[in-house]
């Protein structure tokens, strides 16, 4: 297993970057006093035991504010704060170590940058506080004989703030991205999942209740002077409801399948071109021949491609049934090398309103382009109407089933 740096880093609490930082900063005045330097720290300076007592205090003040920083803020600060007035008491200092007082302004940018201002700024306000309190003292009694470095602190402490208070507005930026995002990613697969169940009833429930809606006319028609003929036409307006009523419940099984988390599968498993042969079949029980021709090797497609063919065809049988006004059309599956084609062509009346801005050839068009294929729609020359598709299958690409029956 590799070593991380940056493992480690997440590892170490964030107040103990600034303990760390002031307790080196506190070692500083043993090596001035070790040097001897003149103007430098008098080298008995803890030699009385009060000092040495207020030493230990402004440790044990610092590393304790230092270890609840992140939890209690204001009592973190206040605590690092003491320990700083402290230590620099113990060494009877009458400014505040400016280095010292840089941890200080870590533990003021590590609050800024995960709080909100009402919970950094006092914190900042408390430092400048104290470091106006110490420069006062010493101006008040004459002590002061140079340049001041409060306001050089003070300075840092402004930047400090605006650090952290920098990165936590970035923070909360890339939060809020990530957040929209999530809600158009949800809002995306809602609509996804309304259109393909829009698409799904439309070509499998709409066909059957087309069969119904026109078996249903022509039995009315005929059901005095030609009752055997009802009789054919009202066992084919069962046989549609019935077919839809399966239709509706293979949607509401799989709508509950993806409510339990499973993803929803097509409508029905086993429609596919293997069920053009049916749909040809009650095409004619409703007045419409159905020429079906196979070109090519027939052989298993994926299923994606099998059932977007399958409902292409049968949309297309749907309006000529409908809209056409002929008694017959072709069918024409072709198996290419890498690709499906799918035509299907009438000698009705025209584009007519199957050319407008109907949900059956909006749903065709969303196939093929979700599958990266090709289509078109409209009339022919010689009169009616054709529906072409080309779908992309690859070389030796698997399937779930057979091509056809």
């Amino acid at each position: 297993m590799s070593f991380s740096y940056r493992a480690v880093f997440r590892r170490v609490p964030p107040g103990w970057w600034a303990g760390g930082l002031w307790s080196l900063a506190a070692l500083s005045p043993l090596v001035w006093s070790g040097r001897g330097a003149a103007g430098g720290p008098v080298a008995d300076a803890l030699g009385g035991l009060g000092g040495q007592l207020l030493l230990v205090c402004a440790v044990v003040a610092a590393w304790g504010g230092c270890a609840v920083l992140m939890r209690r803020p204001w009592v973190g600060s206040a605590l690092l704060l003491a320990g700083t007035v402290a230590y620099a008491g113990a060494w009877g200092l009458d400014e505040l170590p400016v280095l010292q007082f840089l941890a200080v302004d870590v533990a003021l940018a590590l609050v800024a940058a995960v709080r909100a201002p009402r919970v950094s700024l006092p914190v900042a306000g408390a430092a400048l506080v104290v470091l106006g309190v110490f420069a006062g003292v010493r101006w008040g009694s004459g002590a002061e004989a140079g340049t001041a470095s409060e306001p050089y602190v003070a300075l840092t402490v402004v930047v400090a703030w605006l650090a952290g208070r920098s990165v936590h507005q970035s923070r909360a930026y890339e939060a809020e991205v990530r957040r929209q995002f999530s809600e158009r990613v949800a809002s995306r697969a809602v609509a996804g999942e309304r259109l393909r169940i829009a698409r799904e009833l439309h070509d499998s429930v709409a066909h059957s209740i087309g069969i119904i809606a026109l078996q249903a006319g022509a039995a009315a028609r005929v059901v005095e002077a030609r009752p055997e003929e009802a009789r054919v036409a009202m066992v084919a307006v069962e046989r549609a409801g019935r077919e839809a009523l399966a239709g509706l419940r293979r949607m509401l099984g799989a709508l509950r399948d993806a409510e339990g988390g499973e993803a929803a599968a097509p409508l029905d498993p086993l429609e596919g071109l293997e069920g053009v042969g049916r749909l040809a079949e009650r095409a004619g029980e409703a007045g419409v021949r159905v020429e079906v021709c196979w070109e090519g090797e027939r052989r298993v497609l994926p299923r994606e491609v099998d059932f977007a063919a399958f409902r292409i065809v049968q949309e297309s049988v749907t309006n000529v049934v409908r809209h056409a006004g002929t008694g017959a059309c072709r069918v024409v599956i072709a198996f290419g090398s890498g690709e499906l084609g799918v035509e299907v062509t009438d000698g009705g009346s025209g584009p007519g309103e199957r050319v407008g801005v109907g949900y059956g050839l909006i749903g065709m068009r969303e196939r093929v382009a979700l599958l990266g294929g090709e289509f078109s729609a409209g009339g022919v020359p010689s009169g009616g109407f054709r529906v072409a598709a080309t779908l992309p299958v690859g070389p030796g690409r698997g399937g779930s089933g057979p091509a056809g029956g």
